[in-house]
């Protein structure tokens, strides 16, 4: 397929691996890349050094191209935009903060710059800082989401057409149907999270994983939003969570029963009960925990057998 994102990474599918804290390392990425689709290395979980030692096997693993998330409120912002140029990145995700701060120094390095958003307002401020692309991602999304609690569907068509630059899907995406609906939308290609937190390759622990594959519907919820807000598999945490915000705690009393290292110790170690597990909506349809190519060609065939059975519906 070719389009202004396929063309614009450089890829072979309009398929984007989300760049997942303490999922998304160079296994899951340079997986996808290979597969036709663009990898995504999250830095949101990484100490600079770590994030630089990720580049270096994510090149080793692929020659296709992947990308570098970079959540700009990130401690280290200065170091890691320093090692994404040192190493030769070439494909930029921002999000969690302005673009205007990194947008310019990044283009001026020759990296294509995408920014994730969850409204209009912010697509437009993002199109005005000179990014290449947006992330619209519906408030079906995994992990931290939008204030505004708007879904996918109505995300994407305001977006599409507030905005020139192209606009990729996220949220409550996991196969090809969904996928050809966004594009029906206006998107031109999707986002995907969840079902490559899955993957094999995905550095998600064994015991997230499982549990993922078990959720049923309705067994995530969007927490914390007196912090930033964030969808959570319901847990114990996740269930002191909502007992606090029903008994009106504010954000410092959020604060400190999130603590430090939660997510590390829900996704990366396994701590299911007392862990931060942040996944999206679309966990209740996922059933297996396969390869990153075949969750990839999956989606793709799929897209592809849509396509073809509503174009050839009868109207009369």
């Amino acid at each position: 397929m070719k389009n202004r994102i396929t063309t614009l990474f450089q890829i072979k599918y309009p398929v984007i691996q989300a760049g997942m804290v303490w999922c998304s390392g160079w296994r899951l990425a340079s997986a996808v890349s290979n597969a036709g689709g663009l990898g995504i290395i999250g830095g949101g979980s990484m100490y600079p050094e770590v994030l630089k030692e990720h580049i270096v096997k994510c090149k080793q693993a692929t020659d296709l191209p992947f990308a570098v998330n970079v959540p700009l409120l990130y401690p280290n912002v200065e170091e890691v935009m320093r090692i994404i140029v040192e190493e030769g990145v070439k494909i930029v995700f921002t999000s969690a903060g302005n673009p205007a701060i990194w947008t310019g120094f990044l283009k001026e390095k020759g990296i294509t710059v995408v920014h994730v958003i969850a409204n209009t307002k912010f697509a437009l401020k993002a199109e005005a800082c000179g990014v290449d692309a947006i992330v619209a991602e519906g408030f079906e999304a995994g992990g931290h989401n939008g204030r505004e609690e708007t879904t996918t569907m109505c995300l994407i068509p305001m977006v599409a057409k507030a905005v020139e630059i192209p606009v990729i899907a996220a949220g409550g995406i996991s196969s090809g149907s969904a996928m050809l609906a966004a594009f029906a939308l206006g998107a031109e290609a999707v986002q995907i999270g969840s079902a490559f937190a899955v993957a094999e390759e995905s550095s998600a622990h064994p015991n997230f994983k499982s549990e993922i594959i078990a959720a049923k519907e309705g067994d995530t919820r969007l927490s914390l939003k007196k912090i930033v807000p964030v969808r959570l598999l319901k847990n114990s945490f996740a269930e002191a969570v909502a007992q606090a915000e029903a008994e009106g705690a504010d954000a410092d009393e959020l604060r400190q029963l999130l603590g430090r290292a939660r997510a590390k110790s829900g996704m990366f170690e396994g701590n299911i009960a007392e862990g931060e597990l942040e996944i999206g909506q679309v966990s209740a349809m996922l059933e297996e925990i396969k390869p990153a190519a075949e969750i990839l060609d999956a989606i793709w065939q799929e897209f592809l057998l849509e396509k073809d059975r509503i174009s050839q519906l009868k109207f009369w």
